[in-house]
């Protein structure tokens, strides 16, 4: 999840005052006055030629549009799409309007894993601009996402639900992700049990279908946890790996709180036993993943207060005792 907080940076409002746009990024959207009749139409036409033309757009003048389509990216995709771009340049446009409220700026429809790649490669945006009230901007983001064959279940699933708290009917959720009312209906039950602060904190999850999110709904309707404690054993079991990795945790932390009190073993054979580590508190400090071959604990640096530096400089005698206890149980040999 390490580039979430650049998706964030995308979605945030911008400064009350704007810094002035690169002169070369300026677009007159101001519409012409046309003649009548033969040449009036003509130039028209060309009018509305000149409007799907292709613009360069300095990335840091475009902002926040619309809904929020991707709840992240992993940092692998994020470096593919970047050497993409590096290598063979732009070949998919962008969509933005003019915005409303920031003479020369811009907010973006639709590419906005593009326009965060491209201010980090310091190159302009290839973008088509359109002249689009608030409606139009959501379908038009809403029927591009549907288009799409990355953009993953849940993303989907909480691109309808914000349609919704933004008072959208079903018949416009239907038509914006081109889908039916029956499927509109089960997407938004997903949403509507899991909170949307544990959806972000597993992310994307891209293999993840309908079926296994109602499986971890039905945990969460199980569990005593309240989602901000999921959100935080998420961080501090899945730190660094995959939304699909933070999924299964997700779905281990449930299954864990809502077994029977029986004491758990390390799995046997090739298969990995993790369980979560807890301070005298409650609060997750760590994990302990059991293999066949070794046990690996993993403690993060942040939200710890350096516990786990103290933890090593610890366990030489940590390792001292236990040698102590094992001989006295063992007795003379």
């Amino acid at each position: 999840m390490a580039r979430k907080d650049l998706l964030k940076g995308l979605m945030t409002p911008i400064p009350e005052k704007a810094q002035d746009p690169d002169p070369d990024a300026r677009v007159d959207i101001a519409k012409p006055r046309y003649t009548k009749g033969a040449i009036g139409a003509v130039s028209q036409s060309i009018a509305a030629l000149k409007s799907r033309a292709l613009t360069e757009i300095d990335p840091q003048m475009i902002d926040a549009g619309g809904l929020t389509d991707r709840i992240d990216f992993e940092d692998e995709d994020h470096a593919s799409l970047m050497e993409s771009l590096r290598t063979y340049g732009q070949q998919v446009p962008i969509l933005v309007r003019p915005h409303p409220d920031h003479d020369g700026r811009f907010q973006i429809v639709y590419g906005r894993r593009r326009v965060l790649a491209l201010r980090e490669l310091g190159i302009p945006a290839k973008a088509m601009i359109r002249d689009l009230d608030d409606a139009s901007l959501i379908m038009a983001q809403g029927q591009e996402n549907s288009a799409r064959k990355d953009l993953t279940f849940i993303e989907k699933c909480n691109f309808a639900r914000q349609m919704r708290d933004a008072g959208y009917d079903r018949a416009k959720i239907c038509d914006a992700l081109s889908i039916d009312k029956t499927l509109i209906s089960r997407m938004l039950s997903v949403v509507d049990r899991i909170d949307i602060s544990v959806i972000e904190a597993i992310g994307s999850a891209p293999s993840i279908g309908r079926d296994r999110w109602l499986t971890l709904a039905d945990l969460i309707e199980k569990t005593d946890l309240d989602p901000g404690q999921i959100a935080k054993e998420l961080t501090v079991l899945a730190r660094g790996d995959k939304s699909v990795d933070r999924f299964e945790a997700a779905i281990a932390i449930l299954s864990q709180d809502t077994a029977p009190s029986t004491p758990r073993m390390p799995a046997k054979g090739p298969r990995a036993s993790t369980q979560i580590v807890k301070s005298a508190t409650g609060l997750p400090i760590g994990r302990v993943t059991a293999k066949s071959d070794a046990v690996i604990l993993t403690l993060p640096r942040d939200g710890n207060g350096g516990f786990e530096d103290w933890l090593i400089d610890h366990l030489k005698e940590f390792h001292r005792q236990w040698v102590s206890q094992n001989d006295e149980n063992n007795g003379p040999q």
